[in-house]
């Protein structure tokens, strides 16, 4: 069935953004009609200045941490790639403060990489209840509408076809894209009630030379 018949046979289940320059905004991903909120970000200069710093002079990071507000500083700067910019970790604590807070949780899943290609490069949902993403640096996730999404064309049922082949999205002009410095919260298909209607979304392009920098945050408890 396409997304357009579900949409008519149960307007329930419509998602929408929620998008503001506000970081209170990341809230309404309670709201069961709200399937990503970002917060529409920009990183401090110093912190800026060290994320490109380390994109330029670093060839590989992937940091797995579970990490509450109060230790996670110290963590990050245990690695010799962040120890000497004290903005970008901060940075990193105060989102994973606001996800610890917002979801009630004493810790969460960290993970900090480095990456000079697409990891997930078509578009799928995530079988989880919720995650953070943010682009620190480089190029940021791309995304699709829940009325611009053929949810019967994702994974196996794209039958290897790409992404402009599978029908997966309507038209070329519905992909898209956060802004380096976003900070997201993408509901997935765990999320209750949220079985068929979980974010659609892939990592980016990543141009020959490039990195970019991304952290996601995870339940873990």
């Amino acid at each position: 069935m396409s997304n357009h018949a579900i949409l008519e046979n149960n307007t329930a289940l419509y998602r929408r953004a929620a998008i503001s320059d506000q970081p209170n905004i990341l809230a309404d991903i309670y709201q069961d009609d709200v399937n990503i909120a970002i917060w529409q970000n920009e990183l401090s200069e110093l912190a800026t200045q060290q994320t490109n710093n380390l994109r330029q002079s670093s060839e590989h990071l992937n940091m797995v941490l579970a990490a509450t507000p109060d230790n996670v500083m110290a963590q990050l700067m245990e690695n010799h790639a962040l120890a000497d910019k004290p903005a970008l970790c901060q940075h990193i604590q105060i989102l994973l403060d606001m996800f610890c807070t917002l979801f009630e949780l004493q810790r969460a899943g960290l993970r900090l990489t480095l990456l000079d290609k697409a990891m997930c490069p078509k578009f799928h949902v995530d079988k989880i209840p919720c995650r953070l993403v943010s682009t620190l640096g480089g190029p940021a996730t791309e995304w699709l509408a829940f009325e611009d999404v053929d949810y019967t064309k994702l994974g196996l049922a794209s039958v290897g076809l790409s992404d402009d082949e599978s029908g997966v999205y309507l038209h070329e002009n519905a992909i898209q894209q956060m802004q380096s410095g976003d900070v997201a919260l993408l509901k997935g298909s765990g999320w209750q009630n949220n079985q068929d209607a979980a974010l659609v979304h892939r990592s980016p392009h990543v141009a020959n030379n490039e990195k970019r920098l991304v952290i996601t945050l995870d339940f873990i408890d």
